[in-house]
């Protein structure tokens, strides 16, 4: 059980690991498209200022080119923010599960635990019923013969076994 919970911890580690990983990938994805919107606004500037002998039809083809330019990495940006919204979800549906299956282990490890100490102590208890049955039957058997004292002696041992059984009560 403690072995299924350590496999559960490293889960959630490995999880948060990968969600760390798209996050960085995701704010990098927004530099480069706030980089691009930068430059498009400074070509946009500098055709307007220079000119450079091209005709309008040249500066027209190229405007629509960058602008193509743009709306690719717009959608590229759109569908990297998607992919990484739907990782979220399904690391944090994996974290949840995760945590309701580590709580059912706790309780279970409770349970567990509650019956090892009940039956410690019902163990104990019958070994003390059992000390005075022997204490009273090493008296009765003591001095009547050799058997009476081998079974004296096998209820001494009882009551030994009785008496280390003590702090479990």
């Amino acid at each position: 059980m403690e072995e299924e919970k350590m496999n559960l911890k490293l889960d959630m580690d490995v999880q948060k690991l990968k969600t760390e990983k798209l996050r960085k990938g995701k704010n990098q994805a927004e530099g480069d498209l706030d980089s691009l919107k930068i430059n498009y606004k400074k070509l946009h500037f500098s055709m307007r200022t220079v000119g450079l002998g091209k005709i309008s039809e040249q500066w027209c083809q190229e405007i629509q080119e960058e602008k193509i330019k743009a709306d690719r990495w717009e959608r590229k940006f759109q569908e990297a923010q998607m992919r990484n919204e739907t990782l979220e979800k399904t690391r944090l549906g994996k974290f949840k599960q995760m945590k309701r299956r580590v709580e059912e282990l706790e309780m279970a490890l409770q349970n567990c635990e509650m019956q090892i100490e009940f039956r410690k102590a019902k163990v104990a208890d019958y070994l003390q019923t059992l000390a005075v049955q022997a204490d009273i039957l090493s008296v009765k058997y003591e001095l009547e013969s050799d058997r009476g004292q081998e079974l004296a002696s096998l209820l001494r041992k009882v009551k030994g076994l009785s008496v280390r059984a003590k702090p479990y009560m």
